[in-house]
């Protein structure tokens, strides 16, 4: 029996709710940096059907869980550790708390954890609908600029006001783009088990 990496059906999921052309929705991209300055790779996104598909091509991570968050300003001064981007994203006028699996939450900028290899890459997809890319109230562009950053280790979706996902690591301001997203590296690609495999 063949199998697939676990990592293969979120992403091939994910695409699967790419019905419209790219260039008919709103898209947007951003190069994350390390507290070193240097290049992290690129998270993008993409408006469709059931939200907003987020792509992530990173590289230079620890391996491991990472809590990822977009935060409420476009300012990723490696000085200040990166806290120069403020508190996680809020949006509308009811207040919320921090955490997927919190009681209040989420945050409009709580994003899943996402795993890095240990060869310290990150390549993975996931689904959200708690912002846009558009120009309604939910827009995340409607503002002093928004910051994708990375945690140090995992969110545990509960605690406040980060779940302790340790030091932001790494940290790219979104910006909205007319050009092609960057695709999937090939390491997405499904590959057989080796024979013999059940």
């Amino acid at each position: 029996m063949t199998r697939f990496p676990p990592t293969a059906f979120t992403l091939l999921a994910a695409l699967a709710l790419l019905t419209a052309p790219a260039s008919a929705k709103p898209r947007a991209i951003a190069h994350l940096k390390l507290l070193d300055g240097k290049p992290a790779g690129t998270v993008s996104f993409a408006a469709v059907n059931r939200g907003i598909l987020v792509e992530f091509d990173l590289a230079g991570l620890p391996p491991g869980p990472h809590g990822i968050h977009l935060h409420v300003s476009g300012n990723c001064d490696p000085k200040t550790g990166f806290t120069s981007a403020g508190p996680i994203l809020g949006l509308g006028p009811v207040i919320r708390k921090h955490g997927l699996l919190a009681e209040g939450g989420p945050l409009a900028g709580d994003l899943p954890n996402q795993y890095a290899g240990a060869d310290g890459h990150l390549h993975a997809a996931t689904l959200t609908n708690g912002f846009g890319l558009g120009n309604g109230k939910n827009s995340i562009f409607d503002r002093d600029g928004v910051a994708i950053i990375i945690d140090q280790r995992g969110d545990d979706y509960r605690s406040q006001p980060m779940g302790e996902s340790g030091a932001r690591i790494a940290c790219g301001v979104i910006m909205r783009t007319q050009g092609p997203l960057p695709r999937p590296p090939q390491t997405f690609a499904a590959k057989p088990a080796a024979k013999g495999g059940q």
